[in-house]
């Protein structure tokens, strides 16, 4: 990896600049991974279902009555037209 003079070959930089570039892109991804985590935890689970949001909706007062009774049957009807 030396040459006569003591200093760095060219195979020596590619390869000390391909390991910083990894190492940089490990260390965002783990940041990112770390507080992507975190971030998503105080919102609605990814695995809620329509329903259940419907009814916490109808629960804090988002919706009326007559408004979840409706989104409830287009909800039922969707489900049918999946089936």
């Amino acid at each position: 990896m030396m040459n006569w003079s003591g200093g760095m070959g060219p195979a020596a930089w590619v390869f000390m600049s391909v390991l910083w570039v990894i190492l940089i892109a490990a260390i965002v991804w783990a940041v990112a991974a770390l507080f992507g985590r975190a971030d998503r935890s105080g919102t609605a689970s990814m695995a809620e279902r329509p329903e259940e949001i419907l009814d916490r909706r109808l629960a804090s007062g988002e919706i009326d009555t007559d408004a979840y009774e409706a989104l409830q049957a287009k909800l039922r009807a969707a489900r049918v037209q999946r089936a």
